[in-house]
C-alpha cells in the first residue's frame, strides 16, 4: 500500500498531467517564439522584438533588451504550452530566462487582448486614465527645441559626465547652470528631471538635490547607485527635491526595501526587463506606500506601446518615458516598425484603441534593421 505521502506525490503528477493536456488543447496556448535582435544606427540604441505564435494561430509582440542564444532556447522550451492568459504562471517559470520574459509577458497581454478584441489595458483591468503623461530623455544639444517640437512638456537632463568621486563645489555649480539654462530655454510650464544614471557619490548627491530645490523638478533620478538606501533615505529627509529610483533593481524585493526605508517618491522599473506584469506588482507595493510609478524605457517602439497600455493600467501612475531619438534614421526605423505609437501631443501620448497592444508590426521593417544590426 503506498504511503500518504506517495499517493499525494501521485495525485499531483496527475493533476499535472491533465493540465499539460488541457494546455496543449487550448488555441492561446504558446506554440513558438521568434526573435529579432535590433540595433538603431545612429544611437547604436539596441532591443529585441520577439514574436509569440499560439497554436490557434494569434501572434502577439514584446521587447526586451539583449540575451544569449542559450537563454532564448530554454525560454522557447519553458514558453511552449503556457496559455497566453496565465501572465503570472509564465513569469515564474520563465525565472530560469531573466533577460526574455519581459518581451515574452508583453506578447502574451497582446495576444489576450487580441482573443478578447480589446486594448491590452482592458485586459488589465481598465483604464484609470484616458492618456499617459510622456516624459523626453534629451539627446544633444538640440534635443530640447526638437523634443519641444515633437509635443512634449517634460523633459529629463543627463547630469554632466563626473571625472572623480566627490565632485564638490565646482561640479553643483555646472550643475546649477545647465538647469538654469534649460529652463531658460523651454516654453513656459514645462518641467524637468535631472538624471543622475546612478554615477554620483552620495554626498555629491545631497548637495545637488539642495541645490536643485528652486527649480522644483519633477525629481532627480538615480542620483546615486542603490547600495545605501540609507544614506537616500537622509537625502530625500534633507531636502524637497523628489528622488526617483529603481531602473537599476532587478525584483520586487529589492523596491521593497527601498520602500520600507521611506527613501524615494518615484519608483523607476525598467519594462525592458520587468515587462507589464512585473511592474504592476512593483506598483501595488507603491501604492500602498503613497509612492507614484514613472517607468524607465529606453527601448523600441513595441516596448512603448506596452509602457502606455501599463501606464493606462496604474493607479499611481505618474509620467511614462518615450525615447525620442537625435538622428532621423532611428525616428525613421522606430516609425517603421510600429506606425505612429510613440506620437505626443501637448505632453500626452494618446492610449492605443486598437485590439491587444493596438500596434502593427512591419515584419519586413524587421528584417530589414536585423540585417543592417
Amino acid at each position: 500500500m503506498a504511503t500518504p505521502i506517495v499517493s499525494r506525490r501521485l495525485r499531483l503528477q496527475a493533476m499535472a498531467a491533465m493540465q499539460t493536456v488541457a494546455a496543449s488543447d487550448d488555441p492561446l496556448a504558446i506554440r513558438d517564439l521568434r526573435a529579432w535582435p535590433l540595433r538603431e544606427p545612429g544611437s547604436g540604441r539596441k532591443y529585441t522584438v520577439i514574436r509569440v505564435d499560439t497554436r490557434g494561430g494569434l501572434s502577439g509582440w514584446g521587447e526586451c533588451g539583449e540575451f544569449t542564444r542559450a537563454e532564448f532556447e530554454q525560454a522557447k522550451q519553458l514558453a511552449t504550452g503556457i496559455p497566453c492568459t496565465a501572465f503570472e504562471i509564465a513569469w515564474r517559470k520563465l525565472a530560469p530566462a531573466p533577460k526574455v520574459r519581459a518581451a515574452i509577458n508583453m506578447a502574451m497581454i497582446d495576444v489576450a487582448g487580441k482573443a478578447a478584441k480589446a486594448p491590452a489595458y482592458q485586459v488589465l483591468g481598465g483604464p484609470t486614465r484616458h492618456k499617459a503623461r510622456a516624459l523626453a530623455f534629451l539627446e544633444g544639444a538640440a534635443a530640447l527645441d526638437r523634443a519641444q517640437a515633437a509635443g512634449f512638456r517634460a523633459f529629463a537632463v543627463p547630469a554632466p559626465p563626473t571625472e572623480w568621486r566627490n565632485q564638490g563645489k565646482g561640479y553643483m555649480n555646472k550643475v546649477s547652470a545647465l538647469m538654469a539654462m534649460m529652463r531658460t530655454a523651454a516654453n513656459t510650464g514645462s518641467d524637468f528631471v535631472l538624471d543622475g544614471k546612478g554615477s554620483l557619490t552620495p554626498g555629491d548627491a545631497q548637495s545637488i538635490a539642495a541645490e536643485l530645490e528652486r527649480f522644483h523638478l519633477l525629481w532627480f533620478d538615480e542620483p546615486c547607485p542603490p547600495v545605501n538606501f540609507g544614506a537616500v533615505k537622509k537625502m530625500a529627509r534633507e531636502n524637497v527635491t523628489p528622488i526617483g529610483m529603481g531602473r537599476f533593481l532587478d525584483s520586487p524585493s529589492g523596491f521593497q526595501n527601498i520602500l520600507a526605508e521611506d527613501a524615494v517618491d518615484i519608483l523607476r522599473p525598467d519594462i525592458a526587463a520587468h515587462g507589464i506584469s512585473q511592474i504592476r506588482r512593483i506598483a501595488v507595493i507603491g501604492e500602498v506606500n503613497y509612492v507614484a510609478v514613472a517607468p524607465f524605457h529606453n527601448g523600441g517602439p513595441i516596448a512603448t506601446a506596452a509602457a502606455i497600455h501599463l501606464a493606462a493600467s496604474l493607479p499611481n501612475f505618474f509620467i511614462q518615458q518615450i525615447p525620442l531619438p537625435e538622428a532621423a534614421g532611428d525616428r525613421e526605423m522606430r516609425k517603421a516598425i510600429a506606425g505612429d505609437v510613440e506620437a505626443v501631443k501637448s505632453g500626452f501620448a494618446a492610449l492605443p484603441t486598437g485590439h491587444g497592444l493596438g500596434i502593427a508590426v512591419n515584419e519586413s521593417a524587421l528584417a530589414r534593421y536585423q540585417e543592417a544590426a
